[in-house]
């Protein structure tokens, strides 16, 4: 595959989709750095996976290594000052009545994109890697195409610099995602997301199920066995 000479930036969160797009990048860019944000998530041990993930990759992947460049760790907490939302306050996950669910933090992924942008300038990056989707997620607004294209042109005007906003899983279902992964690493890399990244909305790890840790009853613990099952059903 060819790669890309300039530097990409990574939104690592420490979730199933961001680890793909690491990898995603890893396979494409010569220098790669990561960021995560604390915004005060209930599920905050997405945080404490990113280090294990990291240095797995490292060490199983050699010819990736020597791309992997810095992490960084964001304070986004203010996002938690603007209301309570079942991500990060202690609230049962329901449907709210603008017909969203209570999980949406407004403005989440429009504050991230943005500091990223701010940190890709400083660092001399000009991508930035996203692992939003449209096809299999939650109904989130900030994570539509339209949204991130329009984001792209008002970072690339705002720090008169051309940032390009990839997210590689946008057309993608948690199935093909998984399928991605095993493309870009084999089952290595497939192993290595199941057991090293975390996607449950409680920040369950006290149960193992095939696909990963979770609570295995939230919204996101319910995408990402679904997409399991379907892609282990393909791969028979």
């Amino acid at each position: 595959m060819a790669r890309n000479s300039d530097g990409a930036l990574v939104l690592f969160s420490g979730g199933q989709d961001s680890a793909t797009c690491l990898a995603w990048a890893l396979s494409r860019f010569d220098r790669v750095e990561t960021v995560g944000f604390d915004y005060g998530q209930r599920h905050r041990i997405e945080l404490e996976v990113r280090a294990a993930f990291r240095s797995a990759v490292v060490k199983q992947f050699p010819h990736w290594a020597t791309r992997l460049g810095d992490d960084h760790m964001l304070d986004a907490g203010i996002v938690g000052q603007l209301g309570a939302s079942a991500m990060t306050d202690d609230i049962a996950i329901e449907m709210a009545e603008n017909g969203l669910p209570n999980t949406f933090v407004p403005g989440r992924n429009l504050l991230f994109f943005t500091l990223a942008g701010a940190l890709a300038y400083r660092r001399g990056l000009r991508v930035i890697v996203g692992g939003m989707c449209e096809t299999d997620y939650s109904g989130y607004p900030d994570c539509r195409d339209d949204t991130l294209k329009a984001q792209q042109v008002a970072l690339s005007l705002g720090l008169d610099r051309r940032i390009t906003i990839e997210t590689p899983l946008m057309w993608l279902d948690k199935a093909e995602t998984f399928a991605l992964a095993r493309d870009l690493g084999g089952d290595q890399l497939l192993d290595l997301i199941v057991e090293n990244t975390h996607t449950c909305y409680l920040g369950d790890r006290s149960r193992r199920h095939a696909w990963g840790y979770g609570c295995g009853t939230c919204p996101a613990c319910q995408l990402r066995s679904g997409g399991w099952e379907k892609f282990k059903a393909e791969a028979a």
